[in-house]
């Protein structure tokens, strides 16, 4: 179909069949869920609003991400670096452990993998695209500086070709191939926490057995099965709290007191940056049932729990993953939306 001729639900269809990919792209840009997809509809906006210029001169692909790049560009232009609380504090020892919230644009934020993964048959491309939004890798991309960024996903994981990506940035692929190997020296620099997390995909009989323990462990809140599961150097984060902890006896210490009131929590499923993951119902003292409590993100390394990740703003959150606001109390399990 020739480009003048496409009418708008031709092109609605044409640019909605992008969606996905873009929004892992712009995600893996700027570090935000919601940020991310603000930044996709923007790109479709443009894109709808010059078609009649999009000569062919490139694929309609290229095309849409040349227009989300400079999206992205104009967004980090503020200099913001989303991060994890061990990227900005030292760990906290129990003792001193305080919960001091900082703003939501300081934090890397969780994304079902529905929005940002796109379906492939391919094993290995699906390996690598579930790698790329682990928040250890998410983590280190936000260190880099936005040009860097772009290529880095663009060679690395979306595997474009140098020259591809050097039209699509208006420069050399001479200046494209530096750019690739002064990110990837930034990153070989960063051992970023979690960045060893191996989970197969699926997950295979032990990690799923180790789940499945998980859950039995804290839906009972047995702080003895749980010490069993987690890796002795493990790490929890409870953003936007910039309070992190390490290690069995902090991370169950924390958990039978500041913590106590997530006793008799209901976990459901969730597949989250790649990870298996879990969202968090605690028991609702008020109207009965449970209530959100935190999308849980779980680093699995060596058939331990390395990481322990708990995103608490909830009205964010659960809505983002299709999850109710309330659960009743008969209810254990629910369908995820997302």
């Amino acid at each position: 179909m020739a480009n003048g001729m496409a009418t708008p639900t031709d092109l609605d269809t044409r640019l909605e069949a992008y969606r996905t990919e873009l929004t892992g792209y712009c995600y893996r840009m700027l570090g935000s869920s919601f940020e991310a997809e603000d930044a996709v509809q923007d790109t479709m906006v443009r894109a709808w609003r010059s078609y009649d210029k999009f000569e062919g001169r490139s694929s309609l692909r290229s095309w849409l991400y040349r227009i989300a790049t400079n999206v992205c560009l104009d967004m980090l232009t503020a200099g913001n670096k989303r991060a994890r609380p061990m990227d900005l504090t030292e760990s906290t020892p129990l003792a001193q452990a305080a919960l001091s919230p900082r703003p939501d644009n300081t934090w890397l934020e969780p994304m079902p993998d529905a929005r940002v993964l796109p379906t492939t048959h391919d094993p290995a491309e699906a390996a690598v695209a579930k790698e790329s939004v682990r928040l250890a890798f998410m983590a280190a991309l936000q260190q880099l500086p936005a040009k860097q960024r772009a290529v880095l996903i663009l060679r690395e994981v979306l595997a474009w070709k140098a020259s591809e990506v050097a039209e699509l940035l208006d420069t050399s692929v001479a200046s494209v191939n530096s750019a690739l190997q002064r990110a990837r020296a930034t990153l070989a620099e960063r051992q970023e926490p979690g960045a060893e997390a191996a989970v197969s995909d699926p997950l295979d009989e032990d990690q799923q057995k180790l789940l499945d323990r998980y859950v039995a462990a804290f839906e009972g809140y047995d702080m003895t099965a749980l010490t069993a599961l987690l890796h002795e150097d493990a790490v929890m984060t409870m953003p936007p709290f910039d309070l992190w902890l390490t290690g069995t006896r902090d991370i169950t210490g924390f958990m039978t007191t500041l913590g106590a009131p997530c006793a008799g929590s209901k976990l459901v499923p969730v597949q989250v940056n790649g990870l298996p993951g879990f969202a968090q119902y605690k028991p609702d003292p008020d109207k009965g049932g449970f209530t959100p409590w935190a999308v849980q993100v779980l680093e699995i390394s060596d058939g331990r729990i390395t990481g322990f990740h708990c995103f608490l703003d909830t009205q964010r959150w659960f809505p983002l993953f299709g999850l109710p606001l309330h659960l009743e109390a008969e209810t254990d399990q629910v369908e995820q939306g997302a």
